[in-house]
C-alpha cells in the first residue's frame, strides 16, 4: 500500500532522531577510551624521542615508565610558567592540543616542556618540545628531544598526514629520525637549528645540517621550517632555563 508524504516524513525524521542518538551515545562511550588512546599515543611519542621503548609492550608499562621519568610544565611565549588554565584549573602539559594551539597567534600560545631524566632521581636529561607545521600534502609534528646542554639533538619522533607513501612520509622512519640525533640548534648562543639538505647521500654534513629524502624536497622543507619556527618560540625558555642551571652552550 503506498505510504502518505506525510507518514514518510514522519517515519524518516523518527529514524533519524534514533540513528543520531545512538551515535551520539556511541560517541559519549567511546570518548574515555579515545581519550586514554591519545594519551598513551602521546607519552610513547614523547618517551620515543629520548630513548628505546620497543622492550615496553603493554600500556600500563609505558604509561608507569612515563611517569617515573618524565616531568611537564606548560611556559608562555616569555618562557614563563603558566601553572593555571582560563577557568583556574591546574594546567596540564599533556592535554595542551598542540594542533588546535598552531591556529592561535604565537604569542597567545601554549608551549608544553616534557623533562626527560634518565635516573628518576637525578637531573634533568632532556627536554622534549612539541611541533607542528605543514608538510606537502596536510600537517605534520614532531617531538623534539634535547639533551641537558639545551644545545644538542637526542632524539626526534615525527608524525605526519598525507605525506607521500616512501617520499615524505619517511620522516617517520627510524632511519630519517636518527640522522638528526647528535645534531646542534645553537652556535656561539645563537640560534641556527638545523637543515634538512635536498636530496640524498650529501657529503660532508656540518653540525647543523641533516641528509636529506631522495624525492621528498617540500617536506623536508616544512620540517626545516617547523623546527625553526618553534625553536624561536621556545627561544627564551631555553635561555632561562641556561641562565638557571649556569649550561653554556657548546661552540664549533
Amino acid at each position: 500500500m503506498q505510504q502518505s508524504n506525510t507518514y514518510i516524513i514522519v517515519f524518516s525524521a523518527i529514524l533519524t532522531v534514533i540513528i543520531g542518538g545512538l551515535m551520539s551515545l556511541t560517541s559519549v562511550l567511546l570518548k574515555p577510551r579515545q581519550d586514554q588512546q591519545v594519551e598513551l599515543d602521546t607519552k610513547k611519542k614523547i618517551l620515543g624521542a629520548v630513548m628505546d621503548i620497543s622492550s615496553y609492550t603493554e600500556p600500563a608499562d609505558i604509561l608507569a615508565l612515563y611517569a617515573e621519568r618524565v616531568e611537564s610544565v606548560v611556559v608562555d611565549i616569555n618562557g614563563d610558567p603558566v601553572e593555571m588554565d582560563a577557568k583556574g584549573n591546574p594546567m596540564i602539559a599533556e592535554k595542551v592540543n598542540i594542533q588546535r594551539n598552531y591556529k592561535i597567534e604565537p604569542a597567545e600560545r601554549l608551549y608544553p616542556v616534557f623533562k626527560f631524566r634518565e635516573d628518576p632521581a637525578g637531573e634533568v636529561t632532556a627536554y622534549v618540545l612539541p611541533m607542528f607545521g605543514a608538510g606537502l600534502w596536510d600537517w605534520i609534528s614532531c617531538f623534539i628531544a634535547i639533551e641537558g646542554d639545551l644545545n644538542t639533538i637526542k632524539g626526534i619522533a615525527f608524525d605526519h598526514k598525507g605525506e607521500t607513501p616512501g617520499l615524505g612520509a619517511r620522516i617517520a622512519s627510524e632511519e630519517v629520525q636518527s640522522r638528526f640525533v647528535g645534531k646542534k640548534l645553537f652556535e656561539a648562543g645563537e640560534l641556527v637549528s638545523v637543515v634538512m639538505l635536498k636530496g640524498e647521500g650529501n657529503p660532508g654534513l656540518s653540525d647543523h645540517e641533516v641528509d636529506g629524502m631522495s624525492g621528498a624536497t617540500i617536506t623536508a622543507k616544512g620540517v626545516n621550517k617547523m623546527i625553526e619556527n618553534y625553536m624561536k618560540l621556545y627561544e627564551d625558555f631555553i635561555e632561562k632555563q641556561k641562565e638557571s642551571s649556569n649550561v653554556a652552550y657548546n661552540i664549533q
